[in-house]
Protein backbone atom coordinates (compact mmCIF):
# COMPACT_ATOMS: atom_id res chain seq x y z
CA UNK A 1 0.00 0.00 0.00
CA UNK A 2 3.02 2.24 -1.15
CA UNK A 3 1.35 6.33 -1.03
CA UNK A 4 3.17 8.59 -2.79
CA UNK A 5 1.97 12.76 -2.57
CA UNK A 6 -1.78 13.28 -3.24
CA UNK A 7 -2.89 16.05 -4.93
CA UNK A 8 -4.64 17.12 -1.90
CA UNK A 9 -1.31 16.88 -0.18
CA UNK A 10 0.36 19.58 -2.93
CA UNK A 11 -2.22 22.07 -1.59
CA UNK A 12 -0.95 21.69 1.95
CA UNK A 13 2.85 22.42 0.50
CA UNK A 14 1.50 25.47 -1.49
CA UNK A 15 -0.03 26.98 1.48
CA UNK A 16 3.32 26.20 3.44
CA UNK A 17 5.28 27.64 0.76
CA UNK A 18 3.01 30.28 0.30
CA UNK A 19 3.24 31.65 3.82
CA UNK A 20 7.54 30.89 4.31
CA UNK A 21 7.66 33.52 0.85
CA UNK A 22 5.35 35.78 2.46
CA UNK A 23 2.74 36.00 -0.54
CA UNK A 24 -0.31 37.85 -0.13
CA UNK A 25 -2.40 35.16 0.43
CA UNK A 26 -5.18 35.51 3.46
CA UNK A 27 -7.93 32.81 3.55
CA UNK A 28 -11.14 34.36 5.27
CA UNK A 29 -12.14 33.21 8.62
CA UNK A 30 -15.66 32.50 7.40
CA UNK A 31 -14.11 30.16 4.67
CA UNK A 32 -12.53 28.26 7.20
CA UNK A 33 -15.18 27.59 9.47
CA UNK A 34 -17.49 26.63 6.26
CA UNK A 35 -14.63 24.00 5.05
CA UNK A 36 -14.79 22.33 8.06
CA UNK A 37 -18.15 22.13 8.98
CA UNK A 38 -18.53 20.81 5.34
CA UNK A 39 -15.84 18.31 6.28
CA UNK A 40 -17.49 17.26 9.56
CA UNK A 41 -20.69 16.71 7.80
CA UNK A 42 -19.72 14.93 4.63
CA UNK A 43 -17.28 12.53 7.33
CA UNK A 44 -20.55 11.86 9.37
CA UNK A 45 -23.08 11.74 6.72
CA UNK A 46 -20.86 8.81 4.97
CA UNK A 47 -19.96 7.09 7.97
CA UNK A 48 -23.41 7.30 9.44
CA UNK A 49 -25.19 5.72 6.20
CA UNK A 50 -22.22 2.76 6.42
CA UNK A 51 -22.88 2.46 10.15
CA UNK A 52 -26.69 1.54 9.49
CA UNK A 53 -25.55 -0.65 7.11
CA UNK A 54 -23.41 -2.62 9.26
CA UNK A 55 -24.25 -2.15 12.43
CA UNK A 56 -24.53 -5.18 14.91
CA UNK A 57 -23.54 -5.74 18.53
CA UNK A 58 -20.32 -6.90 17.06
CA UNK A 59 -19.11 -3.57 17.00
CA UNK A 60 -19.25 -3.38 20.44
CA UNK A 61 -15.98 -4.73 21.29
CA UNK A 62 -14.34 -2.55 18.56
CA UNK A 63 -15.87 0.77 20.26
CA UNK A 64 -15.04 -0.31 23.78
CA UNK A 65 -11.56 -0.95 22.32
CA UNK A 66 -11.88 2.22 20.57
CA UNK A 67 -12.55 4.54 23.69
CA UNK A 68 -9.65 2.42 26.05
CA UNK A 69 -7.23 3.68 23.31
CA UNK A 70 -8.41 7.43 23.83
CA UNK A 71 -8.23 7.18 27.54
CA UNK A 72 -3.99 5.61 27.27
CA UNK A 73 -2.74 8.08 24.60
CA UNK A 74 -2.58 10.66 27.18
CA UNK A 75 -1.63 8.67 30.11
CA UNK A 76 1.63 8.44 27.70
CA UNK A 77 1.91 11.82 26.79
CA UNK A 78 1.82 12.86 30.16
CA UNK A 79 4.94 11.33 31.65
CA UNK A 80 6.81 13.06 28.41
CA UNK A 81 5.78 16.09 28.66
CA UNK A 82 6.43 16.16 32.64
CA UNK A 83 9.66 14.37 33.01
CA UNK A 84 11.57 15.24 29.71
CA UNK A 85 9.49 18.53 28.87
CA UNK A 86 9.83 20.04 32.44
CA UNK A 87 6.09 21.15 31.30
CA UNK A 88 4.03 22.23 34.58
CA UNK A 89 1.04 19.89 35.28
CA UNK A 90 -1.55 21.55 34.13
CA UNK A 91 0.41 22.51 30.94
CA UNK A 92 1.40 18.64 30.46
CA UNK A 93 -1.93 17.72 30.99
CA UNK A 94 -3.80 20.39 28.45
CA UNK A 95 -1.17 19.20 25.33
CA UNK A 96 -1.40 15.32 26.25
CA UNK A 97 -5.36 15.68 25.81
CA UNK A 98 -4.18 17.20 22.40
CA UNK A 99 -2.95 13.63 21.69
CA UNK A 100 -5.24 11.60 22.79
CA UNK A 101 -7.76 12.77 20.52
CA UNK A 102 -8.36 13.36 16.79
CA UNK A 103 -7.69 15.87 14.00
CA UNK A 104 -10.62 15.58 11.64
CA UNK A 105 -8.53 16.89 9.05
CA UNK A 106 -6.05 14.45 9.39
CA UNK A 107 -8.48 11.55 9.55
CA UNK A 108 -9.83 13.37 5.92
CA UNK A 109 -6.20 13.29 4.42
CA UNK A 110 -6.00 9.64 5.27
CA UNK A 111 -9.22 8.84 4.33
CA UNK A 112 -8.82 10.88 1.37
CA UNK A 113 -5.96 8.88 -0.17
CA UNK A 114 -7.86 5.62 0.50
CA UNK A 115 -10.66 5.99 -2.03
CA UNK A 116 -8.31 7.59 -4.74
CA UNK A 117 -6.35 4.51 -4.81
CA UNK A 118 -9.63 2.25 -3.93
CA UNK A 119 -8.27 0.76 -1.30
CA UNK A 120 -10.91 -0.73 1.01
CA UNK A 121 -11.77 0.32 4.77
CA UNK A 122 -14.87 -0.13 7.24
CA UNK A 123 -17.13 2.54 6.25
CA UNK A 124 -18.35 2.77 9.70
CA UNK A 125 -15.12 4.65 11.20
CA UNK A 126 -16.65 8.54 11.06
CA UNK A 127 -18.02 6.68 14.45
CA UNK A 128 -14.95 5.60 16.15
CA UNK A 129 -13.41 9.40 15.21
CA UNK A 130 -16.46 10.49 17.25
CA UNK A 131 -15.67 7.87 20.33
CA UNK A 132 -12.17 9.33 20.36
CA UNK A 133 -12.96 13.15 20.39
CA UNK A 134 -14.18 12.59 23.96
CA UNK A 135 -12.11 10.12 26.31
CA UNK A 136 -8.62 12.48 26.18
CA UNK A 137 -10.40 15.54 27.63
CA UNK A 138 -11.68 13.72 30.68
CA UNK A 139 -8.03 11.86 30.96
CA UNK A 140 -6.50 15.48 30.73
CA UNK A 141 -8.56 17.27 33.34
CA UNK A 142 -7.97 14.65 36.20
CA UNK A 143 -4.29 14.34 35.61
CA UNK A 144 -4.93 18.45 35.73
CA UNK A 145 -6.56 18.97 38.96
CA UNK A 146 -5.46 15.49 40.42
CA UNK A 147 -6.38 15.62 44.28
CA UNK A 148 -8.35 18.82 43.68
CA UNK A 149 -12.26 19.17 42.71
CA UNK A 150 -13.64 19.27 39.26
CA UNK A 151 -16.53 21.29 37.17
CA UNK A 152 -17.38 18.49 35.43
CA UNK A 153 -20.61 20.44 34.28
CA UNK A 154 -19.34 23.71 32.36
CA UNK A 155 -16.87 21.38 30.48
CA UNK A 156 -20.09 18.52 29.48
CA UNK A 157 -21.84 21.89 28.61
CA UNK A 158 -18.46 23.35 26.26
CA UNK A 159 -18.36 19.55 24.80
CA UNK A 160 -22.40 19.64 23.95
CA UNK A 161 -21.81 23.33 22.35
CA UNK A 162 -18.73 22.24 20.12
CA UNK A 163 -19.50 22.48 16.79
CA UNK A 164 -16.86 20.06 15.58
CA UNK A 165 -18.19 17.04 17.64
CA UNK A 166 -21.42 18.29 17.61
CA UNK A 167 -21.48 18.14 13.88
CA UNK A 168 -19.98 14.96 13.42
CA UNK A 169 -22.34 13.27 15.72
CA UNK A 170 -25.07 15.01 14.44
CA UNK A 171 -24.51 14.08 10.95
CA UNK A 172 -23.79 10.62 11.70
CA UNK A 173 -27.38 10.17 13.60
CA UNK A 174 -28.75 11.70 10.57
CA UNK A 175 -26.99 8.94 8.42
CA UNK A 176 -28.22 6.12 10.75
CA UNK A 177 -31.61 7.62 10.77
CA UNK A 178 -32.26 8.06 7.20
CA UNK A 179 -29.66 6.06 5.17
CA UNK A 180 -32.13 5.06 2.89
CA UNK A 181 -33.34 8.88 1.96
CA UNK A 182 -30.02 10.86 1.84
CA UNK A 183 -29.27 10.37 -2.28
CA UNK A 184 -30.81 13.92 -2.76
CA UNK A 185 -27.77 15.28 -0.56
CA UNK A 186 -24.67 12.45 -1.05
CA UNK A 187 -24.02 14.15 -4.32
CA UNK A 188 -22.82 17.31 -2.62
CA UNK A 189 -21.07 15.82 0.44
CA UNK A 190 -19.49 12.62 -2.22
CA UNK A 191 -18.37 14.74 -5.20
CA UNK A 192 -16.93 17.77 -3.54
CA UNK A 193 -15.43 16.18 -0.77
CA UNK A 194 -11.93 16.43 -2.63
CA UNK A 195 -11.93 19.60 -3.78
CA UNK A 196 -13.41 21.08 -0.56
CA UNK A 197 -9.83 19.32 1.27
CA UNK A 198 -7.62 20.63 -1.07
CA UNK A 199 -8.87 24.32 0.08
CA UNK A 200 -8.67 22.93 3.38
CA UNK A 201 -5.11 21.73 3.12
CA UNK A 202 -4.19 25.06 1.55
CA UNK A 203 -5.49 27.00 4.95
CA UNK A 204 -3.55 24.32 6.83
CA UNK A 205 -0.61 24.67 5.25
CA UNK A 206 -0.74 28.62 5.66
CA UNK A 207 -2.07 27.80 9.57
CA UNK A 208 1.38 25.24 9.95
CA UNK A 209 3.97 27.70 9.03
CA UNK A 210 2.61 30.74 11.12
CA UNK A 211 3.32 28.67 13.45
CA UNK A 212 6.97 28.45 12.69
CA UNK A 213 8.08 31.06 14.89
CA UNK A 214 6.37 29.95 18.13
CA UNK A 215 8.19 26.46 17.63
CA UNK A 216 11.47 28.55 17.83
CA UNK A 217 10.72 30.05 20.83
CA UNK A 218 9.50 26.63 22.45
CA UNK A 219 12.62 25.16 21.58
CA UNK A 220 13.56 21.83 20.19
CA UNK A 221 11.77 19.65 22.80
CA UNK A 222 8.04 20.57 21.20
CA UNK A 223 9.11 19.77 17.67
CA UNK A 224 10.82 16.47 19.03
CA UNK A 225 7.26 15.26 20.73
CA UNK A 226 5.62 16.64 17.94
CA UNK A 227 7.17 13.92 15.57
CA UNK A 228 7.87 10.71 18.06
CA UNK A 229 4.10 11.52 19.88
CA UNK A 230 2.19 10.43 16.59
CA UNK A 231 5.02 7.99 15.78
CA UNK A 232 3.76 5.78 19.34
CA UNK A 233 0.31 6.65 18.92
CA UNK A 234 0.00 5.64 15.06
CA UNK A 235 2.50 1.97 15.81
CA UNK A 236 -0.27 1.36 18.83
CA UNK A 237 -3.41 2.60 16.77
CA UNK A 238 -2.10 0.02 14.31
CA UNK A 239 -1.09 -2.41 16.22
CA UNK A 240 -5.30 -2.21 17.57
CA UNK A 241 -6.27 -2.55 14.53
CA UNK A 242 -4.51 -5.36 13.77
CA UNK A 243 -5.84 -6.97 16.60
CA UNK A 244 -9.18 -6.23 15.95
CA UNK A 245 -9.12 -7.98 12.41
CA UNK A 246 -9.31 -4.62 10.63
CA UNK A 247 -8.77 -4.64 7.05
CA UNK A 248 -5.40 -3.40 5.57
CA UNK A 249 -7.17 0.48 5.36
CA UNK A 250 -8.56 -0.11 8.62
CA UNK A 251 -5.39 -0.50 10.26
CA UNK A 252 -3.74 2.53 8.45
CA UNK A 253 -6.97 4.79 9.32
CA UNK A 254 -6.62 3.73 13.12
CA UNK A 255 -3.16 4.23 12.81
CA UNK A 256 -3.61 7.71 11.37
CA UNK A 257 -6.43 8.79 14.28
CA UNK A 258 -3.76 7.10 17.05
CA UNK A 259 -0.87 9.63 15.65
CA UNK A 260 -3.37 12.37 15.21
CA UNK A 261 -3.42 15.73 17.54
CA UNK A 262 -6.77 17.56 17.91
CA UNK A 263 -6.49 21.66 17.16
CA UNK A 264 -10.43 21.89 16.61
CA UNK A 265 -12.64 20.22 19.39
CA UNK A 266 -9.86 20.00 22.50
CA UNK A 267 -8.60 23.65 22.52
CA UNK A 268 -11.94 24.80 22.97
CA UNK A 269 -12.91 22.67 25.63
CA UNK A 270 -9.60 23.36 26.92
CA UNK A 271 -10.40 26.89 27.36
CA UNK A 272 -13.32 26.73 30.02
CA UNK A 273 -12.29 23.71 31.58
CA UNK A 274 -8.18 24.74 31.94
CA UNK A 275 -8.11 28.30 31.34
CA UNK A 276 -4.78 28.92 33.17
CA UNK A 277 -3.09 26.22 30.46
CA UNK A 278 -0.41 27.78 28.05
CA UNK A 279 -2.95 26.90 24.90
CA UNK A 280 0.31 27.77 22.69
CA UNK A 281 1.79 24.83 23.53
CA UNK A 282 -0.33 22.90 22.76
CA UNK A 283 -1.47 23.98 19.23
CA UNK A 284 2.41 24.63 18.09
CA UNK A 285 2.58 21.12 18.87
CA UNK A 286 -0.43 19.90 17.24
CA UNK A 287 -0.66 22.39 14.45
CA UNK A 288 2.62 23.48 13.72
CA UNK A 289 4.43 19.94 13.98
CA UNK A 290 2.50 17.03 14.31
CA UNK A 291 -0.04 17.62 11.54
CA UNK A 292 2.66 18.94 8.85
CA UNK A 293 4.19 15.68 10.11
CA UNK A 294 1.47 13.31 9.63
CA UNK A 295 0.92 14.67 6.16
CA UNK A 296 3.63 14.92 4.55
CA UNK A 297 5.71 12.02 6.24
CA UNK A 298 3.77 10.35 8.49
CA UNK A 299 0.70 9.09 6.20
CA UNK A 300 3.50 7.19 4.12
CA UNK A 301 5.02 5.19 7.26
CA UNK A 302 1.34 4.14 8.74
CA UNK A 303 0.41 2.81 4.77
CA UNK A 304 3.37 0.72 5.18
CA UNK A 305 3.25 -0.21 8.60
CA UNK A 306 -0.47 -1.51 8.33
CA UNK A 307 0.51 -3.31 5.19
CA UNK A 308 3.39 -4.70 7.10
CA UNK A 309 1.05 -5.90 10.09
CA UNK A 310 -1.93 -7.68 8.19
CA UNK A 311 0.29 -9.05 5.22
CA UNK A 312 2.25 -10.80 8.59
Amino acid sequence: MAMQIDVVIAFFLLGVVARLLRADIHFPVALHQTLTLFLLLAIGLKGGVALAAHASWSLLPQALAVVAFGLVLPLLAFPLLRQIGHFSRVDAASVAAHYGSVSIGTYAVGAALLEARAIPFESYFPFFVALLEVPAIAVGLILARQGQAIAWRPLIGELGRNQGLFLLLGSLLIGVAWAGKVDSVLPLFRDLFHGALALFLLDMGLRAASRLPDLRQHGPFIAAFGMFMPLLGGLLGGLLGWTLGLSTGGVFLLAVLGASASYIAVPAAMQVALPEANQGLAMTASLGVTFPFNVLAGLPVYALYAHWLTAA
